[in-house]
């Protein structure tokens, strides 16, 4: 194990929710490192549960669309987790780039997401915080996904109860919404529906100031639920808190002007109320979305990366 003598902190990346994120360099191979500086408010507590998972999660999924974790170190009253070094991140491309992102560059960051999520899922691993903050590109143009302080394994047959209290809430799936503590890895696939859509349209799907509002613009849009679009929805904890006016499902066509209709068809095999029919990540890489991509442009055309955004 390495200490923080083995690194030069070369700049400030940005603020985590558990800490500060430093851009260093590994002095014994001069190789770019993000050093994740996360403070351990009571030392006798012991550290806290979501880094466990965190360090866990990342220990255990060793794939190229996967952030790595090189090392980790104590220091002072702090935990540091060295990380892959990532230049940008696909919310800062999406919003903060003038350059437009053509169509295969769309389709091979879609499909960089799915090979991760397809990774994760095979070795039972949901991340449950899927947004394209936590999507972080390379300087090779490698769309990896970060942030796994949410993760956690889960078992085939949900025999478990989990928090609802996860994902970011344009990308919460509708159960989670309705307060259901018995899910499985379906709701990563709800946000990856909500991604696609905002990698193409560069606007978010369904974008709630509030949990309430957020469950009124997915009804708004896809229709007043049945028991024949999501069957037993009716006994989810939260769901005679609050009725909605009864609404028709608006046509995507509507939903999504101008968006070629094969990934119309990728997108609504996501955005499903049933997690039972969501698409898998594995059945969604086969769509007919993803043939014939051309090959993206040569780096010199993406668009200059900024800051990295692990948080």
């Amino acid at each position: 194990m390495n200490d923080v003598s083995n690194y030069s902190v070369v700049g400030r990346i940005g603020e985590g929710a558990h800490g500060l994120v430093f851009k260093a360099k590994y002095l014994p191979t001069g190789r770019e490192v993000a050093l994740k500086k996360i403070l351990i408010k009571n030392l006798e507590d012991g550290i806290p549960v979501n880094v466990m998972r965190e360090i866990k999660a990342l220990q255990l999924l060793r794939c190229k669309y996967v952030i790595k974790l090189y090392d980790m170190f104590p220091r002072g009253m702090s935990l540091v987790l060295v990380l892959e070094y990532m230049c940008s991140g696909l919310w800062d491309m999406l919003h903060h780039h003038q350059a437009e992102l053509t169509m295969p560059r769309v389709k091979t960051y879609a499909q960089m997401l799915l090979k991760g999520t397809r990774y994760m899922h095979a070795h039972y691993v949901m991340h449950r915080d899927l947004k394209p903050a936590n999507l972080l590109i390379n300087y090779k143009g490698i769309l990896k996904i970060a942030d796994l302080g949410l993760a956690r394994l889960y078992w085939p047959d949900g025999g478990r109860p989990y928090s609802h209290q996860v994902a970011t809430r344009w990308y919460r799936a509708p159960e989670l919404l309705y307060g259901a503590r018995y899910y499985n890895e379906k709701v990563d696939l709800w946000a990856i529906g909500c991604i696609i859509v905002e990698i193409i349209t560069k606007q978010p799907l369904f974008a709630g100031e509030s949990d309430i509002e957020q469950l009124a613009i997915v009804l708004q849009r896809l229709g007043t639920p049945t028991e024949e679009t999501w069957p037993n929805h009716s006994e989810l904890p939260d769901y005679h808190k609050i009725t909605f006016p009864e609404s028709t499902p608006m046509p995507w066509t509507s939903l999504l002007p101008g968006v070629e209709p094969d990934a119309i068809h990728l997108i609504k095999s996501f955005i499903l109320y049933d997690a039972q029919k969501r698409i898998s990540a594995k059945e969604a890489l086969l769509h007919p979305w993803f043939q014939r991509i051309p090959l993206p442009a040569p780096m010199e055309d993406m668009p200059r990366p900024t800051g990295n955004k692990i948080k």
